[in-house]
C-alpha cells in the first residue's frame, strides 16, 4: 500500500495504510457522516480488504478503501473526511492514491452526487443507478411461496460460488466464505438444486439482506420475504440496482426508498452469464 505526507495550517497529516488499530476512531469518522456502521461492519470491510489512513497527530480523519475480485477487478468504497478538513483537497488525494494502488484493474464503485464529478474526471462512467430501501417491513402472512426456501448448508457453498459468479462475471468466494460465517445465507430450490440465493446480516441500525441472486424477479421476491419473515420487527435495509425491478416491490412491503447514488465503472464491468442475476448488493462498497 503505497502512502505519502500532506501539510495545512493546522499541522502534517500523514496517510498511512488503515489497520485495525484505527477502527474505533473509524466509527466515529462514519457516525459523523450520518453513516451507522458499528464496529463489526468496520472490521468486516477490512478483513477483505485493503485501506488508507488519513491521521493528524494521532487522529483519524480520512479513510478509503478497496476490495480485489479475481485479477482483474476491484471496487473502491467508504472514502470519508472528517467535516472540519473538507475542502482541503484530501478526498481527491485519497482518492488518487487508491486508485494508484488499483493498477490497471478495472475499477467499479457507487458514488454519492457529491462525489460523481470527482470520479468523472478521473476516467469513470456511470453505468446505472443504486436505490437505498431500508426500515422496518410491513408483516406478511403464511406464504405457500416460501416453502422452497431453506437455510443453506455446507454442502451448498459450492453451487452458491457458481450461481454468484454466474451472476457477477467475477469470483467473490472470499467475500461469500465470510458472508456464511457472520451472516445466514437462504436458498430457493429447483428440483433440490439451488437456484439463488440471499444473505442477511446485521449490520448498521438492523440487518441487511443482500447479495441477494436469483433467476427470476419473482424468486427475488420470495427470498427476501423468507429473510424478513426471520427478522420480525427488525430494522432492514437493501441495496438493488434501479434495473431490477424490485423498487415499487419494496416500496409495498414497507421499505421506502430513501436515497439513490450512481453505479460508476472505469474500464469494464464484469460479464455476467447465466440465468441468475444480482437483484441487491451485500454493499453500497463491496458490491
Amino acid at each position: 500500500m503505497k502512502t505519502t505526507t500532506m501539510s495545512n495550517a493546522n499541522g502534517t497529516p500523514v496517510l498511512t495504510e488503515l489497520t485495525a488499530g484505527h477502527l474505533q476512531q473509524a466509527v466515529a469518522l462514519s457516525s459523523e457522516m450520518g453513516w451507522p456502521y458499528r464496529l463489526e461492519d468496520w472490521a468486516f470491510a477490512l478483513r477483505l480488504g485493503k485501506g488508507l489512513a488519513l491521521e493528524q497527530a494521532g487522529r483519524l480523519i480520512g479513510t478509503a478503501l478497496r476490495w480485489e475480485y479475481g485479477d482483474a477487478w476491484s471496487s473502491v468504497g467508504m472514502v470519508i473526511v472528517a467535516k472540519a478538513f473538507q475542502g482541503c483537497g484530501y478526498g481527491t488525494r485519497l482518492v488518487d492514491t487508491l486508485l494508484e494502488d488499483v493498477g490497471t484493474r478495472n475499477v467499479f464503485l457507487n458514488a454519492t452526487r457529491e462525489a460523481f464529478e470527482l470520479y468523472g474526471r478521473r476516467g469513470f462512467r456511470c453505468t446505472g443507478t443504486l436505490n437505498q430501501h431500508q426500515g422496518v417491513p410491513a408483516p406478511g402472512g403464511p406464504d405457500a411461496r416460501l416453502d422452497p426456501v431453506r437455510i443453506a448448508d455446507t454442502d451448498d457453498l459450492p453451487r452458491i460460488f457458481a450461481l454468484d459468479h454466474d451472476a457477477i462475471g467475477m469470483p467473490r468466494t472470499a467475500l461469500l466464505r465470510l458472508l456464511a460465517q457472520t451472516g445466514q445465507i437462504l436458498v430457493i430450490s429447483d428440483r433440490d438444486v439451488a437456484s439463488g440465493y440471499a444473505v442477511y446480516r446485521e449490520f448498521g441500525r438492523g440487518y441487511v439482506i443482500g447479495p441477494v441472486v436469483a433467476p427470476s424477479l419473482e424468486d427475488a421476491c420470495v427470498l427476501i420475504d423468507a429473510a424478513i419473515s426471520r427478522l420480525p420487527g427488525d430494522f432492514v435495509r437493501l441495496d438493488t440496482p434501479e434495473d431490477s425491478g424490485l423498487t415499487p416491490w419494496l416500496e409495498a412491503r414497507g421499505l421506502p426508498r430513501v436515497d439513490s447514488v450512481s453505479a460508476m465503472v472505469r474500464g469494464t464491468l464484469p460479464p455476467p452469464t447465466g440465468q441468475a442475476r444480482l437483484f441487491a448488493l451485500c454493499s453500497q462498497s463491496l458490491g
